[in-house]
């Protein structure tokens, strides 16, 4: 190509460029929709509890229980959890695919080199004309190298839609990685405060267990005296098998939530049941602030973030299918250096410059472009609609969730004083018994009640912790403070 035509091909590409990049880009640009709710009507149920423990930051709630163990099991599963792990690689590969959408606005540069060998055919063109002239010599060696540049001109924004979509969709992948990790930090606080319940159902097995063994040496004792009947034996040794049967199912439970932790925990199952086998108290719940605007607990929600997100991406796609119903400019250009001789390949002689200037429009395709566009546009009502729902699952979490942490603690409260009762009581027939006044079927009654009020206690103990792990969560913590 003559240097002056090279020119012209480069002062082209030159104004078509400015053009693109002061063109707007087909379809609608994107506005983020509002985010309004009204005041979570539990809320004010919430302030008005009674703590000790101050309500802690919201992106590490996990600390406001004081519980060293726990805090120790959250950092492991926040370091070695698979799930999680997963979810980082999805966010490596949204954020690659965004850069190479953003590539695809630039040109694309290629260097080539070649050595070929011919052995030319004298039937052909070439040989057919050459074979006549003197010198003429059938094989010979050509030598090739160039520099050559590719771009599709983004005229009416196709390519800066695609890079739109590509940025939103990394940016949902990193709010569902955030997501990840809240349910990680709330899970593996769940499992704990099960594990936890279970051991102290289980301490309470035993106590009754114990309890009841000595009863029935009092009957046997009593039947001995000629007191006691074998009736009254059999009851007896009945409640004592009812004791003891509650500790199989209790045992399996304990066994699946130490399973279940070591799976967040990134580890075979059964690492940290000897960790965990010393029985210790529940923690007492935190505070939990209820302060923040319904607003800040939405712009706070990964799964909140990741839906609008993904309702950005969806608004992009729309201008990536009208992009569809124009032309498509394209340029490229080579430098490069052909020759017989491998000495004489870099020479002013041997260097041939192209250029290509193209264009691709699609006049007639049937209404796929139609198609296209009215796919993308009900994929834009569709991530509007889950946006939107999106908030009110949101919304939904928060009320459940202080709504079962009050209740919780209001039947904690109740059964602390039924237990201490159903205890008087129990210890009262039991003296009754030994005197004589009552007959066992009421001491066997009320120890059967105390049983049932125990096992009650310490499931509300672990269900009121376990409502304000679903609390923290609900609110958006375990990643970030507003």
């Amino acid at each position: 190509m003559p240097k002056r035509a090279l020119r012209n091909v480069i002062a082209n590409a030159g104004i078509l460029l400015g053009f693109s990049l002061s063109a707007c880009a087909v379809g609608p640009d994107y506005r983020a929709p509002s985010m309004t709710l009204g005041t979570f009507h539990n809320a004010a149920a919430v302030d008005a509890r009674k703590t000790v423990e101050p309500s802690p930051p919201i992106d590490r709630w996990w600390t406001g229980f004081r519980d060293p163990v726990l805090s120790g099991i959250v950092e492991r599963a926040l370091i070695q959890n698979l799930d999680l792990a997963a979810a980082l690689a999805r966010v490596d590969q949204a954020r690659a695919a965004a850069r190479r959408a953003g590539a695809e606005l630039l040109p694309t540069t290629d260097l080539t080199g070649q050595v070929l060998p011919i052995r030319q055919s004298l039937e052909s063109p070439i040989g057919a004309i050459g074979r006549h002239l003197p010198g003429f010599d059938r094989s010979v060696t050509l030598y090739d190298v160039g520099l050559g540049a590719s771009w599709e001109i983004d005229l009416f924004g196709g390519l800066r839609r695609g890079a739109e979509v590509a940025r939103a969709e990394a940016e949902a992948a990193e709010a569902a990685q955030l997501g990840t990790r809240i349910t990680v930090t709330a899970d593996a606080a769940d499992a704990y405060f099960l594990i936890r319940g279970d051991q102290a159902r289980l301490a309470f097995a035993h106590d009754q267990i114990a309890t009841d063994e000595q009863l029935l040496e009092l009957v046997r004792f009593r039947a001995d005296q000629g007191i006691a009947t074998e009736r009254e034996i059999a009851q007896a040794e009945a409640l004592l098998s009812q004791a003891r049967g509650t500790i199989p199912p209790l045992v399996s439970d304990l066994e699946v939530e130490l399973n279940r932790l070591d799976v967040l925990v990134g580890v075979q199952p059964g690492t940290h049941a000897q960790e965990l086998s010393r029985e210790t108290t529940i923690p007492a719940v935190p505070s939990i602030s209820s302060a923040d605007t319904p607003a800040e607990v939405l712009r706070r929600r990964p799964d909140v973030i990741a839906a609008e997100r993904r309702l950005a991406a969806s608004n992009a796609r729309i201008g990536m299918a009208l992009a569809e119903y124009y032309p498509k400019i394209s340029i490229a250009g080579l430098l490069g250096f052909e020759s017989l001789s491998a000495d004489h390949l870099l020479r002013s002689a041997t260097f041939q410059p192209q250029g290509i200037a193209g264009l691709r429009w699609r006049l007639f395709d049937f209404g796929k472009i139609d198609a296209e566009v009215a796919a993308a546009r009900g994929s834009n009502a569709e991530a509007l609609a889950r946006f939107r729902q999106s908030i009110l699952r949101a919304a939904e979490d928060v009320e459940n969730a202080f709504t079962a942490l009050v209740q919780s603690e209001a039947r904690m409260r109740e059964l602390v004083d039924e237990v201490a009762a159903l205890r008087r009581s129990r210890d009262l027939a039991q003296e009754a018994y030994q005197g004589g006044l009552i007959t066992l079927t009421d001491v066997l009654d009320a120890d059967r009640l105390l049983l049932v009020a125990q096992d009650e206690l310490a499931k509300a103990h672990a269900d009121s912790a376990r409502a304000a792990v679903a609390s923290f969560r609900a609110l958006g913590g375990g990643w970030y403070s507003v």
